[in-house]
């Protein structure tokens, strides 16, 4: 199990992490909660409603790694706009598609990387050092969730588009400045990629 999740009778999830993989897991999802902001102020007038249908932002955010998080629903990196009156028409789709999901999608991710702070905090330390993590079916799409969330930030943060910017990553000198950081976006690939394989039915 060291490294890699495996599944749980009944379903779920477990994996053993050592002490600094439990501190640098819980370091990035409270960045990352940091970076999605605290969700929307309760309406003046007390109104249970307000929340549900307050409106959001209808621009793209100016962070890339929230632009990663939280893309452009109409945007084609692929194909682009045949003229400008296309490229006009996909932005006001997106602001608008922007403007009524972006609260909901940041309420989630928030909702998945307290779970995943606090399913930490509760972990009893074994002997030797470190825990090990079991997960509900629940609480284990939240950390797939949460897990992508951080791999897409820290390849946001290493400016990786594509799978050859990741093939040049493992031939990066030990002094490059960049190293630590690749090692932790492999490391976030493997164990978004074990706990997926544990999840499928």
């Amino acid at each position: 199990m060291p490294g890699h999740f495996e599944p749980l009778p009944g379903g779920g999830a477990a994996v053993a992490l050592d002490d600094v993989e439990i501190s640098i897991i819980r370091s990035l999802a409270v960045q990352l909660l940091e970076l999605i902001g605290p969700g929307p102020a309760a309406d003046a007038s007390d109104d249970p409603l307000a929340e549900l249908f307050a409106e959001g932002p209808s621009e793209p955010p100016a962070d890339p790694v929230l632009r990663r998080l939280f893309p452009d629903a109409y945007s084609d990196p692929e194909q682009a706009p045949a003229s400008p009156a296309e490229a006009e028409e996909r932005r006001a789709h997106s602001a608008e598609f922007r403007r009524f999901t972006e609260n909901d999608l940041r309420a989630g991710k928030r909702e998945s990387a307290l779970t995943v702070i606090r399913t930490l905090d509760a972990l009893a330390p074994v002997d030797d050092g470190g825990a090990v993590l079991e997960l509900s079916p629940p609480q284990s799409q939240q950390w797939l969730r949460t897990l992508n969330d951080l791999r897409l930030a820290v390849g946001a943060r290493l400016d990786i588009t594509d799978e050859d910017d990741t093939d040049l990553l493992y031939r990066l000198p030990d002094e490059d400045p960049r190293k630590p950081m690749v090692m932790a976006y492999l490391w976030l690939g493997g164990l978004q990629e074990t706990l997926v394989t544990t999840l499928m039915p």
